[in-house]
């Protein structure tokens, strides 16, 4: 704006210097209209001098005021597309290229959380229907095995004790599904807080190890542990105790039979790292970056006995950045392996 008005200011000077230079290299005989407006400029220089000056001033500041305020009408209308169900990038003038910028990335910001909510939402719709669907499958099996315990007292013992078995099974398989349930509320109605003290981190995981005994006995599979003794640390004993049981119920469910669990945990400089590996079905890339998801599961069959709900090592991952430290996943020629590194803190 300074330098549109001081190049007013040097044409003004160079248009009187070219006017004196052509009044004075002429006689006039003083009937001229040329003659009488320089006359009258030279009488009225005080009059006409400012206001040109003021003139220049207006029309130049009403020019960049006009430019400023459709530069502020193009925002106001371009964040107006923020939202609602037009995906196409904002286009701005040339001199606002730089918030151009900044306005389509704000844009593809919201529109991708919008989708994750989205995915989000339709995952956890999709589980509930299949949750709802598995409750009313076990619920009808333990109705009707009762049912037939109450009407044929007769029956011979052997088939009552199938029967009873059958029924709790179906009972017990309803009581994970409820509780997979409460999993969902808690995660989403309420933060995760620790609750720290100082605890052996070596005989957690060997307790981890001997719960899961006769459930590896079931399928036929085996541990292997290298376990460094002695290894305090400084955490919440409960909820990083459900991560390590969330890593071996998953690695328990995803094995091959007949095969042998790899759990290890070592110290190395000022980190702790916890392996959990199984030989299991190789998990595809594209599935192995959602595994942290809420809500994702690697079988999303609704009969399956494997298909929780899908929160598990969303939960375990929060827990575990709770305390500082990082999980990750890795899978290649059949076998799954999960890290977890925990600072060693104070």
């Amino acid at each position: 704006m300074f330098l549109w008005l001081a190049a007013c200011i040097v044409l003004g000077f160079l248009a009187y210097f070219f006017v004196a230079e052509y009044y004075h290299s002429r006689v006039w005989y003083g009937y001229e209209g040329f003659y009488e407006l320089v006359q009258w400029a030279e009488e009225y220089v005080i009059l006409w001098l400012p206001v040109y000056l003021l003139t220049c001033i207006y029309v130049i500041w009403h020019h960049y005021w006009k430019k400023t305020f459709s530069y502020l009408e193009e925002i106001a209308l371009a964040t107006e597309q923020f939202y609602g169900e037009n995906t196409s990038l904002i286009t701005l003038s040339s001199p606002l290229r730089d918030v151009e910028n900044q306005v389509n990335q704000t844009k593809l910001n919201i529109l991708n959380n919008e989708r994750i909510a989205k995915e989000a939402e339709q995952r956890k719709n999709d589980l509930v229907t299949y949750l709802a669907h598995d409750l009313k499958t076990p619920i009808t099996s333990v109705i009707g095995y009762l049912t037939l315990l109450r009407d044929e007292p007769q029956i011979s013992p052997e088939m009552r004790a199938k029967y009873t078995g059958i029924a709790l099974d179906k009972a017990e398989r309803l009581e994970e599904l409820i509780n997979e349930f409460f999993d969902i509320t808690r995660f989403n109605l309420s933060e995760i807080t620790l609750e720290p003290e100082r605890v052996n981190l070596s005989r957690m995981l060997e307790q981890v190890v001997s719960e899961f005994e006769p459930i590896l006995m079931e399928k036929q599979l085996s541990w292997h542990v290298e376990i460094m003794p002695e290894v305090d640390f400084f955490c919440d004993s409960d909820k990083l105790a459900r991560v390590f049981d969330n890593l071996v119920r998953n690695a328990v469910s995803y094995s091959y039979r007949e095969t042998e669990l790899f759990l290890s945990m070592s110290k190395n400089g000022e980190e702790i790292e916890i392996c959990v590996r199984n030989h299991g079905k190789t998990i595809p890339p594209e599935k192995l970056l959602r595994i942290f998801e809420q809500f994702f599961r690697l079988d999303s069959a609704r009969g399956s006995s494997t298909g929780g709900s899908g929160l598990g090592l969303a939960i375990a991952k929060e827990i575990v950045e709770l305390h500082g430290g990082t999980i990750r996943a890795e899978s290649e020629q059949e076998m799954i392996t999960f890290y977890v590194n925990l600072p060693v803190g104070p």
